[in-house]
């Protein structure tokens, strides 16, 4: 069960911090959020339309805030249900590019973060196909020479 607490942020967490919060579990699955992560993250807020309005001075505590939830004992499905509860279907999808994209940006993609996407793609219900075709946009837009 939730921590009180925990519980009390998850009803106050908005579209954009409920996105954050994807990002940086996906980040973190492999324990590592690497500089360029970081990068990606904070170019993400500021310059996609969906973060119109959101500070990106912001983004370090919606992290910290993540990572507090993400490291109790059911932090995993408490940020699920969290990001469910603030999303809509479409900004779910929304939801898994932007992890895909944090995963695919460094070019250095680990076993641990493939299978945070799997469980998150799983947990948002994103279609199969859908996912696909992000993760296909993604391998396109990160190529490396």
């Amino acid at each position: 069960m939730m921590d009180h607490a925990i519980h009390d942020v998850s009803k106050t967490v908005g579209p954009q911090a409920a996105l954050i919060y994807a990002m940086v579990t996906t980040s973190a699955a492999d324990r590592d959020i690497s500089d360029t992560e970081l990068r990606m993250m904070t170019e993400i807020v500021r310059t996609l339309p969906i973060f119109k309005g959101f500070s990106a001075d912001a983004l370090a505590g919606v992290a910290q805030t993540c990572g507090e939830i993400l490291a109790t004992d059911e932090g995993l499905e408490t940020i699920l249900e969290i990001i469910n509860g603030a999303l809509t279907q479409k900004l779910r999808e929304t939801a898994y590019a932007l992890a895909v994209d944090i995963v695919a940006c460094d070019g250095d993609v680990h076993q641990e973060e493939l299978r945070m996407l799997e469980i998150l793609r799983h947990g948002l219900e994103v279609d199969r196909l859908v996912a696909a075709a992000i993760e296909r946009g993604a391998r396109a837009r990160f190529a490396h020479l």
